[in-house]
This record gives C-alpha cells, structure tokens and sequence, in this order.
C-alpha cells in the first residue's frame, strides 16, 4: 500500500474501541490526561515510523519546501548537544537548556557545522506542525489525530503506562530513548543513545510501530485543549474546532521522570504550528 510521495508501507489498525486517557497518579492533570474514556475508531492506517531525513530530503527535492527554521534563520537546540566552544546563544528562560542557534534546521541539526549525513534513517527534527502538513500533502497522507495516536501507540494493550506494558524497563531492558542521568547536566546514555536515535531502534509495539514514546515528540492534527476529552465526541473525535497550540504526543529523548514523564502514551503536550525544535518530528496517517 504506497503512496504518491514515496512514504513507507503504511500498516492498518484496525477499528474498535479503546480506553483513551488516563487518571494515573504520575500524570499531569494540567494537561488534560484524562478522564479515562472509551473512543471508537474507524480504520485507519498509520506509518511504523517517524518521517525521517531521508524522506523528508526526497520531500523537499521534489517540492522546493522550505521550513519554518530555515525561513525564520533559527531553531531550537538542546545545550547538550552544542559543542563546548559553540558560541554563546539565547536561551529559553523558562528552560535555559533549549538554545536558539542560528542555522540551525532540519539539514544542520545543531547548527550550520553540523549536518545529517549519517543520519538518514533518524527522525527529521525541526521541523514545524506547518512542514508536517506540507509533507502530508505531498505524499497523499495527514497527521493522525490525537485519538488515533494513542491508540496506536498502545499497540492493542489496554491502559498500559507505556507501549509494552506498565513497566518501564521490564527486566532491565531499555524499551525507549529518553534521558538517562541528572538532567539536565549529565546524560548517561544508558539506552544507548544521547540524542535523537535511528528509527527501528527499539523493538516494535504490538501493531509493529516503533519509537511510539521516547526519541522526538509527534505533531497531531488536532488543536490542544486540557478541555478537550470533557468535550470530545467518543466516536473518532477530532479535538476543538480552534485554539494556538497543536497537540505534541509521545516524548523524546529529552524527558525524565524528574520534571517531564511525558514519554508515556497518555501524556500530552503542545506547541504553536510555528514552533520547531531538534526534538519535534512527526509519524502519517491516512484514512482507510
């Protein structure tokens, strides 16, 4: 099942009925997790994986896109990241480790020195809500809504914390790449990775889609609300008819449970279409 714009294999999930959110103690009430509610979904397909720098360079050669960072000039790029001589940059106050780094873009991940090269099976970041319709639009896909995300990061387990189940690291065995260590000082790489990893890094859930949680947050089509599930319809809900921010699903490498544990499948999050930082990608979908 192929598409116009050269994305992968698309894998179908099936309709049916999903518990949908969460009141779990470690979650955010801010956000809107829950309450727990049934939805039903009709058929959809959805991709295994993020969009990565190949696809999206294949994407931009046929088009001509250009970004939101590379129009702007800049994005946002975790400090950790920077070499230790990078020059100084603004930083976010309410997060001093997010830094704007002119040049930086989905081409020069860090910077203009840096490039993807040897990443052409990661994510592509920096990239904003506004690019991932462009996307979208070029390779006869969308966005998945949000309702359609968590379903599908759930991978047929019902109101499991994380894709696999309720434990973390069942075992001992990292299942995600998120932040290992004193954040935002040090970064362990445990998982094996310190930023962004390659997509199929971790085993696949129980629809066969991987890196659900961990490694870049996902842009859904849906405006954010923490209203929205008060309000939603419980059959295949679209989010709020407006709003400033889209929704943000899944985490990345930079969570940890010491102030952010939104690597789990019911925890949301937002940003404005405008926004793009070296920890936002996307996964498409598309109607059965």
């Amino acid at each position: 099942m192929s598409t116009t714009g050269d994305v992968p294999e698309l894998v179908r999930i099936p309709a049916g009925e999903f518990v949908m959110g969460t009141d779990d103690a470690e979650g955010y009430p801010e956000d809107g997790e829950g309450p727990p509610h049934l939805v039903a979904l009709p058929a959809y397909d959805i991709a295994p994986t993020t969009v990565t720098n190949a696809e999206f360079a294949r994407f931009v050669a046929a088009t001509n896109h250009v970004t939101t960072a590379e129009t702007l000039g800049s994005s946002f790029v975790f400090a950790g990241l920077l070499a230790d001589d990078h020059p100084p940059t603004r930083a976010v106050r309410s997060a001093p480790w997010w830094r704007e780094v002119e040049g930086a873009c989905w081409r020069h991940p860090e910077g203009p020195e840096s490039d993807i090269d040897d990443r052409s099976d990661h994510p592509v970041v920096h990239v904003s809500w506004t690019d991932a319709v462009a996307f979208c639009a070029w390779s006869g896909t969308r966005l998945p809504t949000e309702a359609e995300w968590e379903c599908a990061a759930r991978g047929g387990i019902a109101q499991a914390r994380y894709p696999w189940g309720d434990d973390r690291e069942p075992e001992g065995r990292h299942m995600m790449n998120v932040f290992q260590g004193q954040f935002p000082e040090q970064n362990t790489g445990d998982d094996g990775w310190i930023g962004p990893c390659p997509v199929r890094s971790f085993p696949p859930n129980g629809f066969g889609l991987y890196e659900m949680t961990g490694n870049v947050w996902e842009w859904c089509a849906d405006w954010f609300s923490p209203h929205a599930y008060a309000l939603s319809s419980p059959l295949n809900p679209q989010g709020p008819s407006t709003g400033e921010n889209r929704v943000m699903r899944g985490g990345s490498y930079l969570c940890h449970d010491s102030y952010c544990n939104r690597y789990r499948v019911a925890a949301r999050s937002a940003n404005s279409p405008d926004s793009s930082a070296g920890n936002i990608g996307f996964r498409v979908a598309r109607s059965a």
